[in-house]
């Protein structure tokens, strides 16, 4: 890039490949959103818990993403100081030596691995992971992946020459580069104090002769790569714009939404089709891993720092199973009603139903929970119910449900921080919020920011090209004025919430050694019923 091309450059793109849609975002240098282009995402699922992306139709895809961000702003390539990449975790993503992908991509709801995590658990393997990882190994993780494809589909591992993740796998078309980033890098085969890899793991698996697919880390806040001169021709990029390889999605959302904060201790809640719980540490010394093998811990894109992650597997997917039973009565009854107005007529009227009427614990996700703890044969519950619950009522359960299962999350990393920020797409809802501050007892901030993912990556593509000095400032420039000011728990529905949630643990562990005996009853063919 020129001196010239350098003073012009005052444009910062972030492109954030998520599970549902492929975004490109362009940002001015105080963070303000300028331009967006986006294109639904496409998976299919399959036998035995397949859930599978074609890699070329994602790469085709985000072309076309960005030729329709350059087309309607034709001034933009020049602009550019950086595009910063991230996009959904976890996950299978292998191509050959040519750079060809050798099979469809694994996506993080692929639950195939999850004999092999039980496998793990009983063999203590899991146990030795979680001491290195600070990763309670789980069937999304790209490690049980490569387990399964060894024993299963040896022949597409011949072929490969690259275990990638879905922003690993652009960023390769973008710049040529095979790289992962410290994030997912390290909390799958690596050690989170060091952010190496950590050989014993592949051993502990069975497929230490598989390390040759595990492509160098890259710190995509410090270190950019060139834009091809073939992806400038395809998109109206300029070649040789520098690319940055950012961390996993979930933390450069929690990075815009405020979960780096120089001034006091916070937690951060993505409140997404997944549901994200997370704590920050400067300094990964702090950190104590739980007793039992759970959740992650991430390398964060701030010098010797680390987030601790518990996650669950369906947040807002609750949510959209109510609405969509709200919707099937309604046509029943004659009554067609649209999902938005469906979704916006119950969230207002929540305020409107008894606080802890029951309790629900939201584990509606075919893949079962994996966070504060991992089984695959978890399912979604309602107890309490009496003939004075109402259907508004159920509503706010499964809100409420989805605060105790945050709850639980945050008491097994040292309990809820002072303030939670909030971002994903139920944090839109006011409602919600205050249901989640009642039920975390302390008070939550929502930003103002609607693309956390891609506002992220670019603060982080920012720093990495000098147009922000630090992260510091980065934050004080783009995440500090766009956030709300809190919403506090009320302390009498707080005080009921605290008396409840004993009761939503116990209830949940009384009740899992029984899930598999449901499933096992559930799926039984009729000749084997007795």
């Amino acid at each position: 890039m020129t001196e010239a091309q350098r003073n012009a450059a005052d444009v910062i793109v972030g492109l954030d490949a998520g599970t549902s849609v492929i975004k490109a975002v362009a940002f001015d240098p105080d963070g303000r959103q300028l331009y967006a282009a986006a294109r639904p995402n496409h998976y299919d699922h399959g036998p035995d818990g397949a859930v599978e992306q074609d890699l070329a139709r994602t790469w085709t895809d985000t072309v076309a993403v960005l030729k329709e961000l350059v087309d309607a702003h034709p001034d933009l390539p020049g602009r550019i100081a950086v595009l910063a990449v991230t996009g959904q975790g976890d996950g299978t993503w292998l191509v050959d030596r040519d750079g060809a992908p050798v099979a469809p991509g694994w996506l993080w709801l692929d639950s195939r691995a999850a004999g092999i995590v039980q496998e793990a658990a009983r063999n203590g393997a899991r146990e030795r992971l979680y001491r290195l990882t600070g990763c309670g190994l789980n069937a999304c993780n790209q490690s049980g992946h490569l387990v399964w494809l060894k024993r299963h589909r040896p022949e597409v591992l011949d072929r490969a020459e690259t275990a990638f993740h879905c922003k690993d796998w652009l960023y390769f078309n973008l710049t040529g580069q095979r790289a992962t980033d410290p994030s997912e890098g390290t909390f799958t085969f690596g050690d989170y104090r060091t952010r190496t890899y950590a050989p014993e793991i592949l051993e502990a698996l069975g497929i230490a002769d598989l390390a040759r697919l595990l492509p160098p880390m890259v710190d995509g806040a410090t270190t950019t790569h060139r834009l091809t001169s073939a992806v400038a021709a395809a998109t109206g990029l300029r070649a040789g714009t520098p690319v940055s390889l950012c961390y996993v999605d979930i933390v450069c959302s929690a990075l815009s939404a405020g979960l780096y904060d120089h001034t006091a201790p916070v937690g951060c809640t993505i409140a997404g089709s997944t549901g994200m719980h997370m704590r920050w540490f400067s300094d990964t010394g702090q950190i104590a891993l739980a007793d039992q093998p759970t959740g992650y811990t991430i390398a964060f894109p701030v010098p010797g720092s680390a987030a601790q992650v518990q996650s669950n597997m369906a947040s807002t997917l609750n949510i959209d199973w109510i609405v969509d039973c709200a919707r099937q009565a309604a046509e029943a009854l004659g009554h067609a009603v649209d999902r938005r107005t469906a979704l916006a007529t119950l969230d207002a009227r929540v305020a409107e139903a008894q606080p802890g009427a029951l309790l629900f614990h939201p584990y509606i996700s075919e893949a079962g929970e994996r966070g504060p703890f991992v089984d695959v044969a978890a399912r979604a519950m309602v107890s309490g119910l009496s003939t004075r619950v109402g259907f508004l009522d159920l509503v706010r359960g499964i809100y409420e449900g989805l605060g105790f299962a945050a709850r639980d999350c945050y008491a097994v990393m040292g309990g809820v921080p002072q303030e939670i920020r909030v971002c994903g797409g139920a944090a839109r809802s006011r409602a919600f919020c205050q249901v989640l501050a009642d039920v975390l007892g302390t008070g939550v901030r929502r930003t103002a920011q609607d693309e956390a993912g891609a506002a992220g990556a670019a603060m982080t593509g920012a720093v990495a090209v000098g147009a922000l000095p630090d992260m510091a400032t980065a934050v004080d420039r783009w995440v500090r004025p766009l956030l709300d000011p809190p919403i506090d728990p009320d302390p009498g529905t707080a005080g009921l919430y605290d008396r409840l949630f004993a009761v939503y643990q116990a209830t949940r562990q009384a009740v899992r050694p029984l899930w598999p005996d449901f499933l096992a009853a559930r799926n039984a063919t009729p000749e084997a019923r007795p």
